[in-house]
């Protein structure tokens, strides 16, 4: 299992390391688009995968590593949910169900609008 942070709030990995991309993420070639994020490891449905998208104190968008490769599906396996509650206020990638390894991790785009939710 992917050492993450699940919604009920249990973490695996140490707050104070950074890792541009979880455990059991990496990046490779997409036939959607360019390059992609793909599962090394099966990832549990209901895993918060990480930050993608956060504002700074003047509301300028920064995209995270995570949120800088994912790629668009109108039938994705993750979806962006608003946390205020964590350390940093952001968008999160939620995975919708267990995902494969060697899977593409995706998601469905809100362009020019990130403060849109989207459902699934």
């Amino acid at each position: 299992m992917c050492p993450l942070q699940t919604r009920q709030g249990i973490r695996e990995t140490p707050l104070h390391m950074y890792n541009p991309l979880p455990s059991c993420i990496t990046i490779k070639r997409s036939p959607i688009h360019g390059l992609g994020l793909y599962a090394i490891d099966t990832i549990s449905e209901d895993t918060n995968l990480g930050l993608v998208l956060f504002s700074d104190q003047s509301a300028k968008l920064h995209r995270t590593p995570l949120g800088g490769f994912g790629n668009h599906s109108e039938n994705p396996n993750c979806k962006k949910i608003w946390n205020a509650q964590d350390d940093i206020a952001g968008w999160y990638l939620l995975t919708l169900r267990d995902i494969e390894p060697d899977e593409e991790i995706t998601w469905t785009y809100t362009l020019y609008k990130p403060f849109v939710p989207i459902s699934p």
